[in-house]
């Protein structure tokens, strides 16, 4: 077995890629490959792509997506204050070392292996290319439960988060799942729909050819303009969006909010081997209750008709719980090369951990759902 560092996916075969990858749409080669060939993810934005790759005779046998990052910028997992701290202690925090899908808090594998041998060999690799690079730390964002301990035997330590995910229970349909929640809440969202009906706005939902480039080019007015009433820079472009209708059409669904025939408002979700990820949305006019509906009730409406089994609706955001959508435990995972500073990480960690705890167990007291009909069963 030899392991590689790659600046690049285009030096791997989509398809060896994707064997490993499964079914995250997130982490398909089209979807990170368009990351990097549109600039989005790349050395000038401060992202540079350290694919760690194990290779036998040929053949891509394990993988993970690393980068060299120069600041902590589109993660969903906060540092800034480490980064400080250790500044002001005379240390360089940056470069640091990123297992991650850039932009996405999108929960799914970074060790992307089977065989225990090159799991092992790639996290023994993600420290030597640490070093190699001279990075402060290593940091492994949002992987599934059945990496965490490989990444805790080499040391890291776990950092715990928040998401909200609606879990299908086999509703029919959207009033089936409203039947599940108490009465203040489906009160308030069967007003909120009312009010966009008697708006005039309808919706449509447009996956792979039914997308057009029009509608790329208007939902990208959409994401822009999110960023801009947030004073904020996009981190994707229109080259990113066109390369993701073409590449991966079958896994996106773009909804379009329309008045009058025409479109005022749209959201972006992924969607693969049975779950859907809300990603992105803006609108160009204001209506009340349209940022809910477009991207939670339709989203919602959409997992119900395909039969998926959950929406997560990522990261962020109290406001999800009330729509249905339920806290579920993240994690990170954080090495700082130097010990000291390793130590005082550990402490504040157990401690963040504690308050985790307690916010989410306030929320799980504000769930929606009536009294023995939850997201999980349904009623049932």
């Amino acid at each position: 077995m030899q392991l590689r560092v790659l600046a690049s996916l285009a030096e791997v075969d989509p398809d060896q890629w994707n064997r490993l990858a499964g079914g995250s749409p997130a982490l398909q080669h089209a979807f990170l490959h368009a990351l990097h060939e549109s600039g989005c993810a790349a050395p000038e934005t401060g992202w540079t792509p350290r694919y760690l790759t194990a290779w036998q005779e040929g053949v891509l046998v394990g993988a993970m997506p690393a980068y060299e990052k120069t600041h902590s910028y589109g993660e969903f997992v906060f540092d800034w204050a480490w980064a400080e701290a250790y500044q002001r202690a005379g240390r360089r925090y940056y470069p640091k070392l990123l297992v991650a899908v850039p932009f996405t808090p999108i929960p799914g594998p970074r060790i992307l292996a089977r065989d225990p041998a090159v799991r092992s060999a790639l996290v023994q690799g993600l420290e030597a290319l640490r070093e190699a690079l001279q990075a402060s730390s290593v940091h492994v964002l949002f992987p599934q439960e059945g990496d965490w301990p490989d990444f805790l035997a080499a040391g890291l330590h776990l950092r715990e988060g928040v998401q909200f995910h609606w879990r299908n229970a086999g509703y029919a349909d959207f009033e089936a799942f409203l039947a599940t929640l108490n009465h203040d809440k489906r009160k308030k969202i069967k007003q909120e729909r009312r009010r966009i009906a008697e708006a005039g706005v309808t919706f449509d939902w447009r996956v792979g050819k039914d997308i057009r480039e029009a509608d790329w080019l208007f939902f990208e007015r959409c994401y822009r303009n999110t960023y801009r009433d947030h004073r904020s820079t996009p981190y994707l472009n229109r080259d990113f969006f066109f390369r993701l209708g073409r590449d991966m059409g079958e896994q996106v669904c773009l909804i379009m909010a329309l008045r009058d025939g025409r479109p005022i408002a749209s959201a972006l979700n992924l969607w693969g081997a049975g779950r859907a990820y809300g990603r992105y949305w803006g609108a160009l006019e204001y209506v009340p209750g349209l940022h809910f509906e477009t991207c939670y009730y339709q989203s919602i409406a959409f997992c119900i008709a395909q039969g998926i089994a959950v929406f997560e609706g990522g990261a962020q955001g109290e406001h999800k719980l009330a729509r249905g959508l339920m806290p579920v435990r993240t994690v990170s995972l954080h090495r700082m090369a130097d010990d000291g500073f390793a130590e005082a990480i550990e402490r504040f960690l157990a401690r963040e951990a504690l308050g985790i705890a307690h916010y989410r167990q306030e929320l799980e007291e504000h769930a929606p759902y009536r009294q023995g009909a939850d997201d999980s069963t349904g009623g049932v």
